[in-house]
């Protein structure tokens, strides 16, 4: 269970202003999260590694390392969104498998960037008289499957692999800090994040799409959560600013739960390219993926994974500003554009 502040006395609806500090600044949410705060008219200073640019208009400060991070990085800011992370990939849940010692070699990356390299930047907010830190942290620390039920902010975190551990301590360890030093640190769970400049997996499915490639997901009716990358912007910048989200946890979604063979055939349909979608049960889907080392990938297109976002909106009044739709819409319009095509 995580280990909450005391809620501030405010209850208006009056939000703090200021300048805004976004650790990770040049990376896929951080540049959402820039965009956002120029649109607002806040100030924005992005903490970034030397010799990596901004988004235009953003106050970019250079470090070595978030390790080394000093205070003076974070001058004049009123709030900081922590984005700098180790991410989770595919060679290091493969690495993990290999041996005892590959394990905790992987966990211990991830420790060192996602809980260390945070705590040292809440510790540089604090001595630079930062008030609020937001930490964006992933599902992935609760779990890779709902329990039958959308996950709520209270459920026992049940990390599935290194990354989501390091998510998961990070948690912890920064709401303690929060409620030993005063800063007042919130905790935002996006599930899977998407938008104009997405990666990995969601980019695949767009490729095989395009391409044609028949997919077997056509009889997998498991829901799974979904957040635009402006919509996770959006959030974060909500809980930046909030008095009532001091101390809190808050889940981020869209605010509805696509089948994977829904969203697969949304996306044909935004990028002109019906989905070719074949109607493999999924427990032969299984079998198929454990006779080919790809368990993992095929859990996750087959198992459940919603995610209750209600809170943020009940305690915040925060409302997704792009539908699923819309979202999907403009992420098929960037790819089409990446790829040459005409609007």
């Amino acid at each position: 269970m995580p280990v909450l502040q005391p809620l501030r006395l405010e209850v208006a609806m009056s939000e703090a202003t200021g300048r805004i500090a976004i650790t990770g600044a040049n990376g896929f949410v951080g540049r959402a999260v820039n965009r956002a705060l120029l649109a607002q008219g806040i100030a924005a200073t992005g903490i970034v590694r030397r010799g990596v640019a901004c988004e235009p208009g953003v106050d970019a400060r250079s470090i070595e390392g978030l390790e080394s991070i000093a205070p003076e990085a974070l001058s004049g800011c009123g709030a900081v969104i922590h984005l700098a992370a180790r991410v989770h990939v595919m060679r290091d849940a493969a690495a993990q498998k290999k041996s005892a010692s590959q394990a905790q070699a992987v966990l211990d990356a991830y420790r060192a960037t996602n809980v260390d390299g945070a705590l040292a930047v809440a510790e540089a907010a604090r001595r630079a008289g930062v008030t609020r830190f937001v930490l964006v942290s992933s599902i992935k620390a609760l779990g890779e499957n709902d329990p039958g039920r959308p996950l709520t902010e209270d459920d026992e975190r049940r990390p599935p692999d290194a990354y989501g551990v390091s998510k998961a301590e990070a948690e912890v360890r920064l709401l303690e800090f929060g409620s030993r030093t005063g800063l007042e640190v919130v905790v935002v769970r996006p599930p899977l994040v998407y938008g104009p400049g997405v990666r990995a997996n969601f980019l695949a499915m767009m490729n095989a799409i395009t391409r044609g490639v028949p997919l077997p997901l056509g009889a997998i009716d498991a829901r799974r959560s979904l957040v635009s990358v402006d919509n996770l912007a959006s959030a974060a910048l909500k809980c930046a600013r909030h008095p009532a989200a001091a101390g809190r946890v808050f889940h981020v979604t869209d605010g509805y739960d696509p089948s994977v063979g829904e969203l697969a055939r949304k996306l044909g349909d935004h990028l002109g390219k019906p989905a070719r979608l074949l109607p493999v049960p999924a427990g032969l889907l299984g079998g198929v993926a454990k006779l080919a080392g790809k368990t993992t990938q095929i859990e996750r297109l087959t198992g459940s994974l919603r995610v209750d976002s209600s809170r943020i909106r009940d305690t915040l009044g925060w409302r997704a500003p792009q539908t699923l739709d819309e979202g999907l819409a403009a992420t098929a319009a960037w790819f089409r554009m990446a790829r040459g095509e005409k609007p």
